[in-house]
């Protein structure tokens, strides 16, 4: 009987570890973007190792810069999702994982991994 009982409760346990939701983690490798600074520069912003599932407002194309970012590259391991907005809203574009990318025609100020 108590080896029923271990059993019982073994596996329930083992059950409930499955059904935790499993803890946010980072993007593996590097997210590039190119923009023009306040001051008419060409820039190359870039995240590495980015977090997934959180929404991220790109630097140097946020209030401050009239103009958004362009030529987004994903160079992470995970799909992400660029936004013509800032807060991840307004048109979106996702980008495959390794290889994906856009010309400067596509406009970002955001960008979420997944």
């Amino acid at each position: 009987m108590r080896l029923r009982s271990a059993v019982t409760a073994v596996l329930g346990a083992a059950l409930l570890c499955a059904a935790m939701p499993a803890s946010a983690s980072a993007a593996s490798g590097q997210f590039r973007y190119d923009y023009v600074t306040g001051e008419g520069y060409e820039a190359t912003g870039f995240l590495n190792n980015p977090p997934s599932g959180k929404c991220l407002n790109l630097q140097g194309v946020g209030e401050e810069n009239p103009q958004p970012g362009h030529s987004p590259k994903n160079r992470t391991d995970s799909w992400a999702t660029v936004y013509a907005e800032p807060d991840c809203k307004g048109d979106s574009f996702r980008l495959r994982p390794f290889t994906g990318g856009a010309s400067e025609r596509l406009k970002v100020r955001s960008v979420l991994f997944v």
